[in-house]
């Protein structure tokens, strides 16, 4: 049997601040509903997702909501409106698990980042999350920072 390939994927937009402002729970991978300007879009690199959310709404449908995909410019007038909610695609299951973390427990759905998988698919990962305060940003932050001068001291010594 021939090696199987490392996936190679290209990121389209990354929610870096996500990780910082965020305790990360459960990670998803979830499928976006767009339209053809969107994806052509999204391949150009320049989508935001840094204050953008994912919602259940009632009818048991997950909403990706204010991310900005710029319009394409190449696009006639059919080009797409540029912060529209766009749905997520998700088995019912994983569905019910992030409704009932975010009503139980308190917690936010945060985009981490837009992807294409080695399909070519427009994917999402997303991320059941709980809010730091300043005091844990701080600590991170010191964690990181010490993190960081532990390598150097150890590069410098041996």
């Amino acid at each position: 049997m021939a090696p199987k390939k490392e996936s190679l994927y290209k990121v389209a937009a990354e929610n870096r601040r996500a990780r910082y402002n965020y305790e990360i729970g459960e990670t998803f991978e979830a499928g976006l509903m767009l339209t053809g300007t969107e994806v052509k879009a999204l391949r150009t690199g320049k989508a935001t997702i840094a204050e953008s959310y994912a919602s259940v709404e009632r009818s048991g449908e997950l909403f990706l909501i204010n991310a900005t995909i710029p319009e394409y410019l190449q696009a006639n007038r059919f080009n797409h409106e540029p912060k529209r909610p766009r749905k997520l695609l998700l088995h019912a299951s994983e569905i019910v698990k992030l409704a009932q973390g975010t009503e139980r427990e308190g917690m936010t759905i945060v985009p981490l980042k837009i992807y294409f998988n080695d399909r070519g698919r427009a994917k999402i990962e997303i991320a059941l999350a709980r809010g730091k305060q300043l005091h844990d940003k701080r600590e991170t932050e010191k964690k990181r920072d010490w993190d960081r001068e532990k390598g150097r001291l150890m590069r410098e010594k041996g």
